[in-house]
Parts: structure tokens; C-alpha cells; sequence
């Protein structure tokens, strides 16, 4: 059977199964290894096993629960409200002021915790009703949660880069460097389309009356907000980048630092920790059996010949290698809209990256605008992860449809950063390339 038969059947196989509801882990596991034991015979079994082997004795992977747990804790720490209140004073005078404020929050938040879902959970239950009491279009408030909230898997630590370095084996402290400067990037773009759509339409979202605003005194002593979670960025970013420990050892320091934080806020409690550990169990078991499924779709589709057989189609696309550049991100973003950004990782990395590393790019910077469409992923519908999140909880009123239309704006930004990203290279690869 040829090459492209095999193509057909086995990516058809895989969205008829993911299309009627089943988990992606077995769906991937299963098609897989019935499509290498018919190509290959019960012996390429021993393949896949020796591959999982060595991602169990992989120091890397033991970063991926940590960083979850450090998640899960500050979630529940108290460190958000601290810093909504820090930003209600200094931003409130503003037009838009809570909203870049939220979106400043999720950038420090992201800088803490390593996934999506911990800010927007927490910024939707704070920052939203704040924002929606005080006249703000529920339309840009909720946009820019969601997109804030995704600046949790690009601004380092990163569970999905963590998850990239395993599957690719480039080093995860040049991908934590390099997301740096490219999601402070992204978090200026959100704030500045929000001061700039808040100047043409002050009713969008309206500054607060001076009451409201404090003075001085009240401003500067709310500044302590930041002092204990920017501690924890210089704990764990800070001995990464300065070579002071491996991401896995700056995970236990987050840790540490998280349950520091729950102590101060009076929060550190065994039913907390214990909800904590239990929720960091359920997330990193998926997380795992995705990544041992990928393992055998990996072997399965390498085994086919897949790559002569991708090398060969993208040779076809129009526009040399940045057309074939250009086509990738557009199938991520296609993809990212239907299915979980772990398993498109999982499905996509083993068949692109080895036509983009044979182009000369550099997969460091290919790495990093995988993660900004993955981001893109979590807030575009109609399967965007962080519109679900914000769909349990919205007040009464606000509708799918509602959440759906928010991302637009802030999509279109993100595609602008994105492009930014791709046009200027330096964005992603100039900091690892002065502090690795």
C-alpha cells in the first residue's frame, strides 16, 4: 500500500475517533498500534516501549508536575486578589485601566504557574465581576481575560515547552528564554489595542470615578502586592536563565515558593494542599498517557516513511521555504481550533519539524511560534480551552455566543504578534543566545 494510502487512512482514522468523543490518549495510542503491528509486525512493539522508556527516565519530564502543582497552590493562595487591588489603584484612573491591569496580571500570573487555565479561572472569577459593575463592555472584558490567560504556556516556565523539548529534544532553557521577550511583547499588544479601542470608545470601558481611585499613600502600600509573586518569577526564571538549576530544580523552588505564599495569606491548609495534589495527579496523568500515546504514533507514522513523503509534499508548496513556513502556521491555527493543544503537539511535531530544521530554520524560533498558535489555540472557538473555563463562569446572561465574539479582537492581535515574531527572528533568538 502506498504512502499516501496510508496517510489517508491513518489521519482519517484518527478524526473519526477524535470527532466521536473518545480520548485523545487512546485514540492515539490505539490507531497507532494497530497501523504499526499490520506495517510492521508484533516486534515494532519493542520500539515504541524502548521510546517510553526513555521518556520515563527523562530528569525533564519530573518538571511537568511540579510546575502544575505550583499552579494548583497559588491559584488558592490569595496572591491574585493582592495584585487586582495593586492594579484597581494604579490603573482605575484609565480608560480601559481594569482591563490592562487584568492582562498585566496574567503576564506576572503566567510568569508564576506554567499554564492557561490557572489565570483564567481565577482573573475571570476577580477581575470580571469587577469590571462588568463598573460599566465595562462584557465583550472586551472577557476577550481580554481569555487572552491574557494564554500567556500562561508562552511566557516561561512552560508546560508545553517542556513538553516540546521532550518531543524535539532542543534545550528547554533556551525555550524559556526565548519566550520571554516575545510574550512581554504580546502583553504590551493586548494592552495597547485596549488603551487605543478605549480612547476611540470611552464607553467600552470607562474610568473610574476618583473615589475609586485612591491616593498616593493607599497606591504605594498596595505596590507589596508584587514583591512575593515577583520573588517567585526571580526564583524560578532566575535560576534558570543564570544556569543556577535545570528547569526540574527551579520547579521544586516554584513549589517551595508557592506554599511560602500560601503560608503568608494564611491559606496553607492540608484540605488546600491535598485538592491541590489531587487536581496536579489527574492533569499530569493525562498529560502523561498523551505522551506515551504520541510515542507510538511517532513510531507508526516515521515507520510508513513519513518523512521522504512530507519532505516531498512541502516541496510542493508555492513560495520556497517561507511559503512553507507560512503553511504550517496556517494548518496550526486550523488545528487549534478543533483539537487540544497537547495533542497537537503530540500529532504535528514528529512530521514538521524535521522538514523545518532541513530548511535551515532554527527550532528554537520555530518553537516559539508553535506555542504562540497553540496559545492562539486555547481562545479560538468553537473547542478553545479558555472559552470553556470562562463558560463556567460568567455571570448568568452572558452567553457562548458572547465569549465566542470577545476573541475575535484579541485573536487578530495575537496573529500580529505572531507575524512580528516571524518577521524579526531576533524576538525569539537573541536572549538565549545571550544567556545560555
Amino acid at each position: 500500500m502506498s504512502i499516501e494510502t496510508l496517510t489517508l487512512l491513518f489521519f482519517g482514522s484518527l478524526l473519526v475517533f477524535l470527532l466521536l468523543g473518545l480520548p485523545l490518549a487512546f485514540v492515539l495510542g490505539g490507531v497507532s498500534i494497530v497501523f504499526l503491528y499490520f506495517t510492521w509486525g508484533i516486534e515494532s512493539f519493542y520500539m515504541v516501549a524502548s521510546q517510553m522508556w526513555g521518556s520515563m527516565n527523562s530528569f525533564t519530564l519530573v518538571a511537568i508536575p511540579l510546575f502544575v502543582l505550583m499552579a494548583m497552590i497559588l491559584e488558592k493562595t490569595g496572591v491574585a486578589q493582592d495584585l487586582y487591588r495593586m492594579m484597581h489603584l494604579w490603573w482605575g484612573g484609565v480608560r480601559g485601566g481594569l482591563a490592562i491591569g487584568t492582562v498585566a496580571i496574567c503576564t506576572i500570573f503566567a510568569a508564576m504557574v506554567g499554564i492557561s487555565g490557572a489565570a483564567v479561572v481565577t482573573m475571570g472569577t476577580i477581575a470580571l465581576p469587577a469590571m462588568l459593575a463598573r460599566g465595562y463592555d462584557k465583550r472586551l472584558a472577557i476577550g481580554c481575560i481569555s487572552a491574557g490567560g494564554g500567556l500562561g504556556i508562552l511566557i516561561p516556565p512552560s508546560v508545553l515547552m517542556i513538553l516540546y523539548s521532550l518531543i524535539t529534544g532542543v534545550s528547554v532553557g533556551k525555550l524559556f528564554a526565548a519566550g520571554v521577550i516575545p510574550g512581554i511583547m504580546l502583553a504590551v499588544l493586548l494592552g495597547l489595542y485596549i488603551y487605543l479601542r478605549c480612547r476611540i470608545q470611552p464607553e467600552l470601558g470607562p474610568a473610574l470615578p476618583p473615589e475609586e481611585r485612591g491616593d498616593w499613600i493607599e497606591k504605594l502600600r498596595a505596590l507589596r502586592a508584587v514583591i512575593l509573586p515577583m520573588l517567585i518569577v526571580a526564583m524560578v526564571l532566575g535560576s534558570i536563565l543564570f544556569g543556577l538549576a535545570t528547569p526540574t530544580e527551579a520547579a521544586a523552588v516554584g513549589v517551595l515558593g508557592s506554599l511560602a505564599s500560601a503560608a503568608l495569606h494564611r491559606q496553607l491548609a492540608w484540605p488546600m494542599v491535598s485538592e491541590s495534589l489531587l487536581r496536579t495527579l489527574r492533569l499530569t496523568g493525562m498529560i502523561i498517557w498523551i505522551l506515551f500515546a504520541a510515542h507510538a504514533f511517532s513510531a507508526a507514522y516515521q515507520g510508513m516513511g513519513a518523512q521522504s513523503f512530507i519532505e516531498g509534499l512541502m516541496a510542493h508548496i508555492p513560495g520556497g521555504k517561507w511559503g512553507t513556513i507560512i503553511f504550517i502556521q496556517i494548518v496550526l491555527f486550523l488545528l487549534g481550533m478543533v483539537l487540544d493543544p497537547v495533542g497537537i503537539m503530540l500529532i504535528t511535531l514528529p512530521v514538521f519539524l524535521p522538514v523545518v530544521t532541513a530548511l535551515g530554520f532554527d527550532p528554537i524560533w520555530f518553537g516559539i511560534m508553535f506555542i504562540i498558535n497553540m496559545e492562539i489555540g486555547y481562545q479560538t472557538p468553537p473547542f478553545g480551552f479558555n472559552l470553556f473555563y470562562l463558560k463556567g463562569i460568567v455571570p448568568q446572561g452572558i452567553t457562548m455566543g458572547d465569549i465566542y465574539r470577545s476573541v475575535i479582537p484579541y485573536t487578530l492581535v495575537m496573529i500580529f504578534g505572531l507575524i512580528l515574531v516571524m518577521i524579526f527572528p531576533a524576538l525569539a533568538t537573541w536572549l538565549p543566545s545571550k544567556v545560555m
